[in-house]
């Protein structure tokens, strides 16, 4: 703030403090901005909290004018939350996360800016709390310990159907569409990171495509614990200063705002003092990000070279990739999903420690709860997209390096089981190995086989799939 900044006095049960004349904000915000100095910018609340807060304050509005909330006023309030909804009033909420474990200052953050802009819509003084006020009308049968939740569940699901689930399918079908084109492209397989028996490419990617669609699954399976809202519950779970079949009908008509099937919780009291349901979802997540962290790892490995590598596919290239070694180009969105996945995988163990802390009637974590939640299916979201265009569409099979590497392969040998037995087969093995010859000349130098019959026996077209 400049020496130059006006300011007007906003008043609270503390008393008199000096607010910036050009912000919504009010008493309560403005002390928890003075007590609560950690971070800065970057730590503040996420936007899809805080427009999850503006349909509340809609919703709640428009519920509550049923029950006798002025008609004017409730319009008021509803004009002003459906800016806070739309994202227009944003810069209005600067509180970072690391403040009370509630995230009470973030509600009243959302009741003082809706009073103040209502206020405004209505013609009144700023900070004058009329006609309308932040805690009798903007909070009306709300507490700041079921209105949080409430925005957290919102935020989560809608950004859940929003973004991350576009994503991740778009890349899901993407890696099919490789899986297709890479149908007839036989290859060496690997395991404990040695020759293995072979497959096809498509195959090998066909087992990527299964990752992600159990992922989808798996993250679709949460939603309906994720549709249950706390509101209604008030301050402990009873309801307390609500009106009876509030928290029904306000689940519905944010049901009706957001088109996803919200409903009351069936139990307040859990929706309050336990936070499983994020952890449930996180859980989700988790298990997604070590699936992406494989899939872009192999890939990685795959097209790993150009010439020293295994080199058996080819990734876009996007970027320079060394500031020293003149024409080298790296698997940058490989990498950059890795690092996602490890973010995610880390932001899963601090909502575990968070979720694992609701003690008595009340979790306490709420705000950290929601930060890394909704961070962890922003970044898995976006990674998705960014990985499925620019990696996945331009991947390219190196045939003749699939080949080569292939038909080297001791591996093969698996093939002469049934024909030599075991034993003679790793014989066949061991010598091609250590004379360094191809499987068919140790073969027929140890005097097992003629080449007829290597050849008759050993097809690599023939080892993909039962007998």
């Amino acid at each position: 703030m400049t020496s130059q900044q006006k300011y007007r006095i906003e008043r609270d049960t503390f008393g008199d403090i000096e607010v910036p004349a050009d912000r919504y904000w009010g008493a309560q915000t403005q002390r928890s901005l003075k007590n609560f100095d950690i971070g800065g910018p970057t730590e503040r609340m996420p936007e899809p909290l805080i427009k999850a807060f503006g349909i509340i304050k809609r919703a709640a509005a428009t519920v509550n004018a049923t029950y006798g909330l002025d008609q004017k006023i409730g319009e008021a309030i509803v004009k002003a939350a459906n800016e806070v909804s739309k994202g227009d009033l944003l810069d209005h909420f600067p509180l970072v996360v690391w403040q009370t474990g509630s995230g009470t200052q973030t509600n009243m953050n959302a009741n003082e800016v809706i009073a103040n802009r209502a206020i405004e819509i209505l013609g009144g003084q700023l900070g004058s709390k009329s006609p309308v006020h932040p805690n009798d009308h903007v909070n009306m049968s709300q507490s700041s310990n079921d209105t949080f939740p409430t925005a957290m569940h919102m935020s989560a699901a809608i950004e859940i159907n929003e973004r991350l689930l576009p994503g991740l399918t778009q890349l899901r079908d993407a890696i099919a569409e490789k899986s297709k084109e890479f149908a007839n492209i036989i290859k060496i397989g690997r395991t404990h990171l040695q020759d293995a028996t072979p497959l096809t490419l498509g195959d090998e990617f066909s087992g990527y495509v299964q990752q992600l669609t159990f992922g989808i699954e798996r993250i679709k399976t949460t939603l309906p614990r994720l549709y249950y809202l706390a509101q209604g519950g008030t301050a402990v779970g009873t309801g307390l200063n609500t009106r009876k079949g509030f928290d029904v009908n306000i689940a519905n008509e944010i049901a009706k705002i957001t088109n996803l099937p919200f409903q009351t919780a069936p139990n307040k009291f859990e929706a309050l003092a336990s936070h499983d349901t994020i952890v449930e979802v996180s859980g989700a997540l988790n298990t997604v990000a070590v699936s992406l962290m494989k899939i872009a790892n192999d890939i990685r490995l795959l097209g790993s070279g150009p010439r020293c590598g295994f080199g058996e596919l080819s990734l876009p290239e996007n970027e320079p990739g060394s500031s020293i070694m003149p024409g080298k180009v790296n698997p940058t969105q490989c990498e950059a999903m890795t690092m996602v996945a490890a973010q995610v995988i880390g932001n899963h163990t601090t909502i575990s420690i968070s979720g694992s802390n609701g003690h008595f009637e009340l979790n306490v974590f709420k705000p950290v709860l929601i930060k890394n939640l909704l961070h962890s299916i922003r970044i898995l979201g976006d990674a998705s997209v960014s990985f499925t265009n620019n990696c996945v569409v331009g991947i390219k099979a190196n045939e003749e390096r699939i080949n080569n590497i292939m038909q080297q392969s001791l591996m093969l040998v698996t093939a002469l089981n049934p024909h030599i037995g075991y034993d003679k087969a790793a014989a066949v093995a061991k010598n091609a190995y250590k004379e360094n010859l191809t499987l068919k000349e140790s073969a027929i130098k140890l005097g097992l086989l003629t080449s007829e019959q290597f050849d008759e026996y050993v097809k690599p077209e023939k080892m993909l799939g039962p007998n």
